[in-house]
């Protein structure tokens, strides 16, 4: 049985019996705007002792918690321009984002969009990362509060239909009577928290990997390929089914003397230049999956698959394995020659770093700056609890990480909207020209969220 399975049976029960909590407690709900609060004491003791026993501490790197709280509102903001430059000046871009803009933190996320850059999203990960994320942020708002000596009044769960959160309540009459600096190191705290759990989880997860997996093996996106002028192509109605990726239907065609294969689909569009494939060894073979051995020459890396092709000659016959989807596979083909040194020998594949293709992929590549993206790590023992351990860290720094940039918005449900109104009551000293520039950003801000969103459903075809 996979693990899948054991994931849908632990997020029924779990939500069986939080269910039965909530009915069973159903008196001591509350309800707040759209939110269903629990309110407890859990946990205020450990806040209150840690507020007081390092209010000194607290207090002296209130300017460092406040410059990363605008430094990450800085640093979302320029995103989301960004964004909005791509889908605005290249159309195309919004096919490669492969999430709306707006959409909730969600077990499946991956596979419901089906996000190939990213792993696995069980629901036994969601629960244990939004608890470390929720608690961490949280808490550090707490104990934040209590070296300004503000009372903590509670501590609880909050509750949007299936999804849930944490919060900690301080005394808000207290909070509005601290000074502009107290208020943005408070409010910047829980964002503080979740780029340090960012930070010490990545350290765990580098650590991890390097001690826990090994380079096993080559990992090719594609085959050599050429950009040529759609007008210049004569098809010859030969074609050609490749099981590569989500699958190649390709026709065979020819430009000038060489011959391609383009894709059925690129030469029923009216793009000006499509993609050609070159007619190479790799591509005539369908080679597909991790490439493990030459000729019984283990291959654990680009570096040594060159290495063994350059052994080779133009015309050798060679075997090669491929692991995929955890099977092996066999292929028997004949090498050809390089166009630019007819004396090597040429397999025809390619490796293209996907650093480009989407803002997600983009974080994903700097984030795992550690790891050769076409390079297949194999764990050295236990392969799957390995694998699992790894993925948890890795859904722990990048959702800590995002969180941290979200929640500097300035948007009027996050603390990046208090903030905001805070920098601007500063600078003018007008509580009136801060409320109007506080609800400007919020409107604007999720106008352009909206909008993006729309694009990216219209664009995709979910609206026909």
């Amino acid at each position: 049985m996979s693990f899948f399975v054991y994931d849908l049976i632990f997020l029924i029960v779990f939500c069986s019996v939080l269910v039965l909590f909530l009915l069973k407690r159903r008196k001591k709900l509350q309800r707040e705007g759209i939110l269903i609060l629990y309110r407890t004491k859990l946990g205020i003791k450990i806040i209150n002792y840690i507020g007081n026993r390092y209010r000194k501490f607290l207090n002296a790197i209130g300017y460092l918690v406040i410059f990363v709280g605008y430094a990450l509102m800085i640093s979302m903001l320029a995103l989301l321009f960004q964004l909005v430059y791509l889908f605005w000046k290249f159309p195309e871009f919004i096919r490669a984002v492969k999430i709306p803009p707006i959409m909730p933190l969600i077990p499946y996320i991956p596979e419901i969009f089906k996000v190939d850059f990213l792993p696995p999203f069980y629901f036994t990960y969601w629960i244990i990362v939004l608890v470390i994320a929720a608690v961490s942020h949280e808490f550090c708002h707490g104990i934040f509060a209590r070296a300004k000596k503000v009372k903590i009044k509670s501590t609880g769960f909050a509750f949007l239909g299936p999804f849930t959160g944490a919060f900690v309540e301080p005394d808000e009459n207290k909070v509005k009577k601290l000074g502009i600096k107290s208020q943005l190191s408070f409010l910047s705290a829980g964002t503080f928290a979740n780029l340090t759990v960012a930070l010490l989880f990545f350290i765990v997860m580098w650590l991890f990997f390097a001690s826990a997996f090994t380079a096993s093996g080559v990992v090719f996106n594609t085959y050599t390929f050429s950009v040529i002028n759609r007008t210049d192509i004569q098809p010859s109605g030969e074609t050609l089914f490749i099981n590569f990726n989500d699958g190649l239907n390709l026709t065979k065609v020819s430009v000038g003397e060489e011959t391609y294969y383009v894709e059925n689909k690129d030469l029923e569009s009216k793009q000006d230049y499509v993609i050609a494939y070159e007619d190479t060894p790799a591509l005539r073979a369908g080679l597909s999956g991790v490439i493990t051995e030459i000729d019984g020459e283990r291959i654990n890396n680009n570096l040594e698959l060159k290495q063994v092709l350059e052994k080779k000659s133009p015309g050798d016959e060679v075997i090669i394995k491929t692991l995929f989807n955890d099977s092996v596979r066999e292929y028997k083909l004949a090498l050809t020659e390089r166009n630019d040194n007819k004396s090597q020998a040429y397999l025809g594949i390619a490796l293209i770093r996907s650093d480009g293709l989407s803002i997600l992929s983009r974080i994903r590549s700097r984030l795992l700056f550690f790891k050769d993206p076409n390079t297949y790590y194999k764990p050295k023992v236990a392969d799957e609890f390995f694998i699992f351990i790894y993925n948890l860290l890795w859904w722990i720094v990048l959702v800590n990480f995002s969180v941290g940039l979200v929640n500097m918005l300035p948007v009027g449900i996050f603390d990046g909207g208090r903030v905001f109104f805070l920098t601007i009551l500063g600078l003018t000293k007008s509580e009136k020209a801060a409320r109007w520039a506080y609800k400007f950003s919020t409107y604007l801000l999720i106008s352009i969220f909206l909008l993006l969103t729309l694009l990216w459903f219209v664009r995709i075809g979910w609206f026909g």
